[in-house]
């Protein structure tokens, strides 16, 4: 992790989740209190139980969250895309991460002190709004993903995958949808509940249908109303 000596570019700022919205007073302040920080690929940016002493908001790059059970067993809870906000949460509430965050390519990070991110907090409301606003859905989100693993089988559980990975990386210039996140069949698998195994069959007998392509880091979907039609 490298620190770079520059303040952040105002419309990156913009452009991240808590910051929707913002008067450019508040953008500046930010702005002011903002570390950027270059991440190499696969650097691991904090560690599950680690103390949080920073929010953190991804502005290039990609970061996996990774979370591990007491069984040691290892689940891929989300992708970071730029724009999102991520450790934040425990400072409201324990102060330890509850998974790790890696990058999962070269990225960018911005991150803010404890202090000065309540210090914005409360001379700027509308981070409060947008807080609670993303908040609530990655709790739907999650409250989606524990129903699909409880009622859904194993195909059915990567169709929503794709397409929770489709809605935030959508190419609206192309008849198809391609995910450029560096993402795994071990990836995938994770984040549906099954077995490497099962990902990658259904994932192979999906690309002999015409559906998609699956390369070694990116997946392009040819036609997502097949895929929607098999839950």
């Amino acid at each position: 992790m490298s620190l770079i000596k520059e303040y952040p570019e105002r419309s990156l700022l913009s452009a991240v989740e808590p910051f929707y919205g913002l008067c450019p007073d508040g953008l500046d302040s930010a702005r002011a209190s903002a570390r950027i920080c270059r991440i190499g690929k696969e650097e691991v940016i904090f560690e599950q139980g680690e103390k949080v002493l920073r929010a953190h908001a991804l502005i290039r790059g990609s970061a996996r969250i990774i979370q591990t059970g007491s069984d040691g067993q290892q689940s891929l809870l989300r992708f970071i895309e730029p724009g999102e906000m991520f450790g934040i949460i425990p400072l409201f509430t324990d102060h330890k991460f509850p998974a790790d965050a890696i990058a999962a390519e070269p990225s960018l990070i911005l991150s803010w002190s404890e202090e000065n991110f309540f210090t914005l907090i409360e001379k700027y409301p509308r981070i409060s709004r947008n807080i609670i606003r993303v908040v609530g859905e990655r709790l739907y989100e999650s409250q989606n993903r524990i129903r699909e693993l409880a009622t859904q089988h194993a195909e059915q559980r990567l169709v929503h995958v794709l397409i929770r990975l489709s809605q935030k990386v959508v190419d609206n210039k192309s008849a198809t949808i391609e995910i450029n996140l560096p993402i795994r069949r071990k990836d995938f698998a994770e984040m549906a509940g099954i077995s490497f195994y099962t990902a990658s069959r259904i994932l192979a007998a999906w690309e002999k249908e015409g559906l998609l392509k699956a390369g070694r880091q990116h997946i392009i979907i040819k036609d997502i109303s097949a895929l929607v039609g098999k839950l």
